[in-house]
Order: structure tokens, then C-alpha cells, then sequence
């Protein structure tokens, strides 16, 4: 029995010891420099995917005078880095004092992401008159595109169509909204 007596004090004494070893160990040493804590960035909108929107529209021709009218667009985008690569399909009622009409466009855009929640863009295609006057126009110009959430951005573009089919130069601005998926 003494050997096991000898044997169960041993044993206690070396975790007793050990663990006391163990927090003795702790050392601390000040020094002069601050701890800096790791940094965390948002990683900022996502604009890739693709999205839908309203939009509200004012369409400017020689013939046709001022028309104002509200629209649906939808689309897709790829970012490449801080390069924004699109295409868009849109078509907006417009009304004014020479009647109304439905005009419908297909976009390609391209542009640069200045912030993480701002794009400007540059935008072509092709535009027609789906009412009685049988138009059809190239578009060209851009706009500007800014996240307010994480799923919906606001944008304000210019087109000016040339007259392809009919018809005579439009300038048209459009302010809308769009969801992301």
C-alpha cells in the first residue's frame, strides 16, 4: 500500500506543480506600439446580376414636340474589376400633343464603377416607335447609375436617337429605378 500511496502523491503533486507552471508562465511585456485590430470593408454594391425597373420618361422631336411618359425596363450586368459590361430592354408609353405612342429600345451599355456605389456608363442600340408612325432610331449616350440599398440603385440616362426609318432626331432623359437580383 505504501507504493501505491507513494505512487498517487506523486501524481498530484506533478499536475498540482504543472499547473501552477503553467500560469506562472504568462508573461506580459508592454510595448509601444497600439494593437491594431484587423479592418473590415464592406465589399460595396454588387452589380452584377441582373435587375428590373421603372422609369419615368421626357421625349424631345422636331415633329412630335415634347412627350412624357412612365416605362418598365430589365437587364443584365457583368463587373470586370471597376469595368461594367450590360444589356437592356426597356419600353415606355409616352403621351403629348400630338398623341400617344409606345416606344420600345434595346441597349448595350459599358462603363466604369467610380465608387462601390457609383457607375457611370455610356449606352447604344436601337430604338422604335411601336404606334402609328412607323420610326426606328440608333440611340447613343449614358447615364449615371447610384446604389441606395443593397438591392435597389437609382439611375438617370440620355439618349439621343437618330433617325434610322422615318421620323426625325429624338432626345430623350429618363429617371427610374431598379431592383437587383
Amino acid at each position: 500500500m505504501s507504493l501505491f500511496k507513494t505512487l498517487a502523491f506523486t501524481t498530484l503533486a506533478t499536475a498540482l506543480f504543472a499547473g501552477t507552471a503553467l500560469a506562472a508562465d504568462m508573461i506580459t511585456v508592454p510595448t509601444s506600439t497600439p494593437v491594431e485590430m484587423p479592418v473590415y470593408e464592406e465589399s460595396g454594391f454588387d452589380w452584377n446580376g441582373f435587375y428590373a425597373g421603372v422609369y419615368g420618361a421626357a421625349q424631345n422631336g422636331a415633329t412630335s414636340g415634347t412627350q412624357y411618359g412612365l416605362g418598365i425596363q430589365a437587364g443584365v450586368n457583368a463587373q470586370f474589376d471597376f469595368y461594367l459590361m450590360g444589356a437592356e430592354v426597356a419600353v415606355h408609353g409616352i403621351t403629348g400633343d400630338v398623341g400617344e405612342t409606345t416606344y420600345g429600345q434595346i441597349l448595350g451599355r459599358a462603363g466604369l464603377v467610380v465608387t462601390d456605389d457609383v457607375v457611370v456608363y455610356g449606352a447604344g442600340g436601337y430604338g422604335i416607335d411601336l404606334g402609328a408612325p412607323d420610326e426606328s432610331d440608333a440611340l447613343l449616350g449614358g447615364g449615371v447609375e447610384l446604389a441606395v440599398t443593397d438591392s435597389i440603385s437609382v439611375e438617370a440616362q440620355y439618349l439621343h436617337g437618330f433617325p434610322l426609318n422615318g421620323g426625325n432626331a429624338k432626345d430623350q432623359f429618363t429617371v427610374g429605378a431598379n431592383f437587383h437580383f
